[in-house]
């Protein structure tokens, strides 16, 4: 996982524009949880991580298919998520007036108008080219653990016990 909140760092690794990775591998994993895992291990054990970067190889864009779309899912998720919209600025308009129950009312109604339409319209011009609900993800074959080269052999080494 990335760090949003990180600084890029002025000497070129991880800021800035993209660049190849650099370093020697060290291991190469089939996921990247047990990638995760082994630069986990090497900082338990004290050593500098900042050496070692997690580099996917293989990456596929990976379409997982949820289920089939019908009208009747459509118009029901549009009515939920409206609904839920409208509760929201409901109570946020019900904060600037007397009463709670008139602008929950108005807040959910008219979320419900908005969330039948924002989902409506847009299912209604794929026109049955898309009946299905999917998730995209990008995912690798293999995940390689390279380290700046001064280090990397005491890493193989910390990793090699790991394995154990």
């Amino acid at each position: 996982m990335t760090n949003p909140l990180a600084q890029p760092n002025p000497t070129g690794r991880g800021g800035g524009l993209p660049t190849p990775p650099t370093g020697w591998p060290i291991g190469s994993y089939p996921t990247y949880a047990e990638a995760q895992r082994a630069v986990d291990h090497l900082s338990d054990q004290a050593f500098p991580v900042e050496d070692v970067t997690i580099v996917g190889v293989d990456l596929m864009q990976v379409e997982r298919v949820l289920g089939r779309l019908t009208w009747a899912k459509v118009i029901g998720g549009g009515i939920v998520s409206g609904a839920w919209l409208g509760v929201f600025l409901g109570l946020l308009l019900g904060l600037f007036t007397d009463s709670f129950l008139g602008p929950l009312v108005a807040g959910i109604i008219g979320g419900i108008i908005f969330g039948l339409i924002s989902t409506s319209i847009p299912y209604a011009a794929t026109r049955g080219q898309r009946d299905f609900a999917s998730t995209m993800q990008l995912v690798a074959g293999r995940y390689d653990v390279l380290c700046e080269p001064k280090t990397a052999e005491r890493a193989r080494d910390l990793l090699a016990k790991l394995a154990i």
